[in-house]
Formats: structure tokens, sequence, C-alpha cells
């Protein structure tokens, strides 16, 4: 199956097409799952070394970070996607810590904790399809379609939807 895929280490690459439209993303892995989001809305790539508990926050708030003096909410994408969080290691096993992935949204920084960073992948546009009907409930929320890879489905994440949380304050 030829496809017009680019990435930083060929994973994935069967061909590229020259004068397609192509967009790039950044991609990161939840369990096994690959999602990835548009390269321009991300800000940084991390590793968050302490991250400081919110009270009373909503379950997929992690806690906030200190990024180059700007407080960063931390969100897990393993909890906002409905899966179950990874179990919290001790300071020194780092192994599994999971990586932040931060991006602007509505004037504020967040940082989405996944598993682990993929590659940055330039996918033409003409191979994007809508969200397949199996595709989870909970995930098709919050995504906006997929890129059929060769040994991979790229679920796109919409941002915005992503970062729509539920208010703990009572306030709309």
């Amino acid at each position: 199956m030829s496809q017009a895929l680019a990435t930083t280490d060929n994973h994935d690459l069967t061909t590229t097409h020259p004068g397609k439209d192509l967009e790039d993303f950044v991609t990161f892995f939840v369990e096994e799952q690959m999602f990835g989001i548009p390269v321009l809305k991300v800000q940084d790539i991390l590793t968050p070394e302490h991250i400081a508990s919110i009270p009373l926050a909503p379950a997929e708030v992690r806690g906030s970070i200190n990024l180059r003096g700007r407080i960063v909410t931390v969100i897990d994408v393993r909890v906002r996607l409905g899966l179950k969080p990874k179990a919290k290691k001790t300071q020194t096993a780092r192994r599994g810590k999971g990586m932040g992935v931060t991006v602007e949204h509505g004037h504020d920084l967040y940082t989405l904790l996944v598993d682990r960073i993929g590659d940055v992948m330039g996918l033409a546009n003409d191979l994007f399809e809508k969200n397949p009907a199996t595709l989870d409930l909970k995930w098709r929320e919050f995504s906006l379609g997929v890129y059929r890879l060769e040994k991979n489905l790229l679920v796109v994440l919409d941002i915005e939807r992503l970062l729509n949380l539920p208010r703990t304050d009572g306030r709309d």
C-alpha cells in the first residue's frame, strides 16, 4: 500500500509524492496507539521533572509544572481518553515516567502527558479520513480523523476539544 509519508527516521515511510499538500504532525503513543497533533500547535517536548498536584482538579489534570517561568497545566492524556492512568513511580524510577507535549490553548500552556514521543511526520492531506465507526466513542469525541499508515493508525487529536476540561468551580 503506497502512501505519501515522510518521517524523521523513515518509520512507516513508503513513498513521498512531490507536489502533494502535506501536513506535519508530531506523533506520540498512549499504550500502543499512535496519536498526532499538527506540528504548528506544539510549543515544546519535554520530560516533566516535578509535577505539583492541584487540589480538587479533575482526574485528567495531573498537576502543574514550571516551564521557563510559566505555570503549565499537565493533562494526563490516558485519563482524558478513558484509559487507566499509569502507575506513579518514585522520582528515582525514570523509566516509563512519560513524556510531555506542550501546546498553547486560549493563551495558556498545557503539557499533554503521553507514554512516549514518536516522529514528526508529513502526511498527504488526501490520505486523511473521517473517524471510522469502529473508533472508540470517547476517542471520536477528541479526534478530527485518522490516517491509515502501513503499520499503524494515526488518530489526529483535536486539541481544542481535548483541552475543553470540565469545570470544578461550578461556573460555565
